[in-house]
């Protein structure tokens, strides 16, 4: 939380930079989305810090008017892992896209997850190379035509979900570029969670991959293709509400069911429980409805806070003087 004298709106997080997307480019939403979390969630923009690599969305810390580091290509969760070690008390977010968090950088990603490291990691998954003219990427559907699979992609994609939770996350969700009604809560709650926080954003590539997650995030279909997880609440969705998840005991997994048909009642939809990783697995595997907003969420010590504990003060009081000075042979 700032210490502010007022409180900061969306636009004081907008730097004079010239915001370069295609037209009609989903990062122009996640970008707005971002910067009203920020403004929402009490940020302070002098202890605030965004790290990005290489790739389109990595173009989002020249518009957010905090500390930040543009990087090379995979390595921004280890630059941003450096950053909130040296100094715990900066807000870190790190933010990536498919093909440069989950090719070149996936093995940096993965020990992120892995250590639970204080971070806010955002992966704008496009299933597309954009900056590099279309190529497919690591999240590319199989058949995906492009300059580097002229014949359609054999390959099997990889799933972002799978791989976060496989990787040890303790928080992971999920949402769509466009849902500017939820993107900025969601997003304070992935900053507020102690540990790696994981947010996948469906972003539409306008030139390369349009319209790839039509079937998820058309606007008029919406409520039948998506179901918003919630706490404690059932997991029902569908336009009239008429829709939702149970478990079938049969074949030990989830399936909709339509509520009120074949006997089937809403004492039989499952109620989310964001702290169980099982049913976090089933969600993520779904394919319709597709699952959205905190998946999953478990309490769980950050990295940052055992790596310090189990160092000496004077060993922390030397990097905090290193920091300060700036002179790096001055304490070889």
């Amino acid at each position: 939380m700032n210490d502010l004298a007022s409180p900061l709106t969306f636009k004081d997080f907008a730097t004079d930079q010239e915001v370069r997307w295609c037209p009609g480019c989903g990062d122009y939403s996640i970008l707005k989305g971002v910067q009203r979390a920020l403004a929402d969630g009490g940020s302070d923009p002098a202890k605030t810090v965004f790290v990005s690599g290489i790739g389109c969305s990595s173009r989002l810390p020249y518009y957010i008017n905090t500390f930040g580091f543009h990087t090379i290509h995979g390595r921004a969760p280890a630059v941003a892992t450096g950053v909130k070690l040296a100094n715990p008390e900066l807000e870190v977010w790190v933010v990536t896209g498919d093909g440069d968090g989950l090719s070149i950088g996936g093995n940096h990603l993965l020990h992120a997850l892995r250590r639970n490291i204080n971070l806010n990691i955002l992966l704008f998954n496009n299933e597309i190379y954009g900056l590099t003219k279309g190529q497919y990427s690591p999240t590319s559907r199989f058949g995906t035509v492009s300059p580097t699979s002229p014949d359609g992609s054999v390959d099997r994609p990889l799933d972002p979900a799978t791989f976060a939770l496989g990787a040890g996350a303790t928080f992971y969700a999920r949402i769509v570029d466009i849902d500017q009604k939820a993107m900025p809560g969601l997003l304070v709650e992935a900053r507020d969670h102690e540990g790696a926080s994981f947010v996948e954003i469906l972003q539409n590539c306008i030139v390369y991959n349009k319209d790839v997650f039509d079937d998820v995030a058309a606007k008029k279909t919406a409520a039948d293709t998506q179901v918003v997880c919630e706490h404690g609440q059932p997991l029902i969705f569908g336009k009239d509400r008429d829709q939702g998840l149970r478990l079938n005991p049969q074949t030990l997994k989830i399936e909709a069911v339509t509520i009120g048909a074949e006997g089937v009642t809403e004492a039989d939809i499952l109620v989310h429980d964001e702290t169980n990783e099982t049913l976090a697995h089933m969600l993520v595997q779904l394919k319709a409805p597709t699952a959205m907003g905190v998946i999953l969420r478990k309490p769980a010590p950050a990295f940052e806070a055992s790596y310090w504990g189990a160092r000496p003060t004077e060993r922390r009081r030397k990097v905090v003087e290193l920091l300060h000075t700036g002179n790096i042979l001055d304490h070889r």
